[in-house]
């Protein structure tokens, strides 16, 4: 079994038969300390990881949702409402939900179906292209602009800020690489990364007004909000939250969509029949799972699975394997598009701690499979993908494809 807690054991994708036997075997798997962080258990089941969820009292988030070990200093400095538990956790939340409800989002498929439109047609221009960098990356960019309500002019410096961010583990991203190098200097910012320097200081602009936001993004909206308006630090550490979840993840879902076109026959013919609209983009974002897990702090003693996990100990939700749990998923490795119901756990469901950007994620991946669907009969990978260095955020980094055009 390859050791989850090392980031190179990712770099050639998700390690799926390790997760394949600790649900057989070793449904609570202990990962002894490795890099100078403490060791883990692991949750890889299905059922395992939704009573965790369900379970906010037993399994918190207020000591961190990463492996990474933690001062209580630098927890206090660094978190996010994704690091809190209810009730704090509950009262941000209700200030930043409406704008990520359903009925809120789907005002703006025009817009994401027009940026998916142009996206795809200026892709097709060329006759092999980085699918990744040409289709992928670039509509939760031009969305996430959208949503925070800063200006497109900001947003290719903004992703890389991202990238470097929550990318601290690949030298792809960043040239400070968290187990390469002493990032001590940078312990009070978020992934111990310099680009949290950079982000803080944009997101200060703003909350001092030298930085104009668009009135009806979702930044402006948690300043101006009655109730549980995000200030200060808060505010600093949310936005970091938003620029990099926000876009990195769909990313990584439309990079695996892709993907997946290349190497599943008939995926691409199911698409264009038109009766798995309402269903593909959940089937993908399972496979993709690009979360691939949140950790938890048990706050008391639990015994699981003849073992006993001690109050204090840190816990893994592997969502990416129990979204491919071979006791919930028929054909878990499988693209089944018309897959219905898909109760996956990509978006963390299950808990109080579910995804915010759900809706959008699935909205975007919809829009621009639709517009590649529409104008191709074929898509050729013509090398190997490569895959991001990370146990936390993985997913397709690039893909060289040849679309064969209508």
């Amino acid at each position: 079994m390859k050791n989850l807690a090392d980031h190179d054991s990712f770099v050639d994708g998700v390690p799926h038969e390790t997760f394949a036997q600790m649900r057989a075997d070793h449904p609570l798997h202990w990962t002894e300390a490795f890099g100078g962080q403490k060791g883990f258990w692991s949750l890889t089941r299905y059922s395992d990881i939704m009573a965790a969820q369900r379970d906010a009292m037993t399994f918190s988030s207020a000591q961190g949702i990463r492996i990474e070990d933690q001062s209580r200093e630098e927890y206090l400095a660094r978190r996010t409402f994704q690091e809190t538990d209810p009730p704090e956790h509950t009262i941000t939340r209700r200030a930043v939900n409406p704008a990520f409800a359903k009925p809120v989002v789907a005002q703006f498929e025009p817009l994401i179906r027009e940026l998916a439109c142009d996206i795809v047609a200026e892709a097709l221009e060329h006759v092999e292209f980085d699918a990744v960098d040409l289709i992928a990356k670039r509509l939760p960019m031009l969305m996430l602009g959208r949503i925070l309500g800063v200006p497109d002019a900001d947003l290719d410096w903004l992703v890389e800020r991202g990238d470097a961010l929550i990318g601290n583990t690949d030298p792809d991203f960043t040239d400070t690489v968290i187990d390469k190098v002493d990032t001590d200097a940078y312990r009070m910012m978020p992934f111990r990364s310099p680009a949290g320097v950079e982000l803080y200081d944009y997101a200060e602009d703003i909350l001092n007004g030298a930085r104009d936001v668009d009135d009806a993004g979702i930044l402006s909206r948690v300043l101006r909000a009655d109730d549980g308006a995000i200030r200060g630090q808060d505010f600093k550490n949310f936005f970091c939250l938003l620029v990099a979840a926000g876009n990195d993840t769909t990313r990584y879902s439309i990079a695996m969509a892709l993907h997946l076109l290349t190497q599943q026959k008939g995926l691409l013919e199911t698409l264009q029949a038109g009766q798995v609209w309402e269903t593909c983009a959940d089937e993908f974002i399972r496979l993709a799972s690009p979360t691939l897990h949140f950790r938890r702090t048990a706050t008391r003693d639990v015994d699981m699975h003849g073992r006993t996990i001690r109050a204090g100990d840190k816990v893994l939700m592997w969502f990416v394997s129990g979204s491919r749990d071979e006791a919930m998923f028929e054909a878990p490795h499988t693209a089944r598009l018309d897959r219905s119901p898909n109760r996956h756990l990509a978006f963390g469901q299950g808990g109080p701690h579910v995804c915010l950007g759900m809706w959008l994620a699935k909205l975007e991946l919809k829009c621009v499979l639709q517009e590649l669907a529409g104008h191709i009969n074929g898509l050729q990978a013509l090398d190997a993908p490569t895959w991001t260095r990370s146990n936390f955020i993985c997913g397709v980094k690039s893909l060289t494809v040849r679309p064969i055009l209508k």
